[in-house]
């Protein structure tokens, strides 16, 4: 295997891993509060803080999968990417500190879903790692 080939397996890796440690993070905030064991400031600043940063790296896995001309990963992470930048766009990406107990319930399930997806694409993404691997070595 090349270089390359190591690289346009380890990228989307890694990227992959950042956006699920930043969703758990969200998660674990908002499981801190709805436990009171943080109040309700400082877990929205928290949330809020990395939510741009679970944006930005699928817009690079998505580009580097149009990159690389992985279609199906390409297709397989458009939807999430379309999900948060309309998210972004309608400004609903963001968690209203005065609002956060009434919308907790949506927001971890929102969270959760997410995480979901990531870890689907995560399992599907390891699947075509070792599928090309293995067809390097015939």
């Amino acid at each position: 295997m090349s270089m390359q080939s190591v690289c346009e397996w380890l990228v989307p890796f890694f990227s992959l891993m950042l956006v699920i440690g930043i969703l758990a993070y969200q998660l674990m905030c908002l499981v801190d509060l709805e436990f009171d064991y943080m109040n309700p400031y400082d877990s929205a600043s928290r949330v809020n803080k990395v939510a741009l940063f679970e944006i930005a790296p699928q817009g690079i896995l998505c580009l580097f999968y149009l990159a690389t001309r992985h279609w199906s990963m390409l297709l397989m992470s458009l939807p999430y990417l379309y999900y948060n930048v309309r998210l972004y766009m309608s400004k609903k990406h963001l968690v209203d500190v005065t609002e956060i107990f009434n919308q907790l319930p949506w927001e971890k399930k929102q969270r959760l879903y997410k995480l979901g997806y990531c870890i689907f694409l995560l399992f599907l993404y390891l699947f075509w790692t070792i599928w090309s691997v293995l067809d390097d070595y015939e």
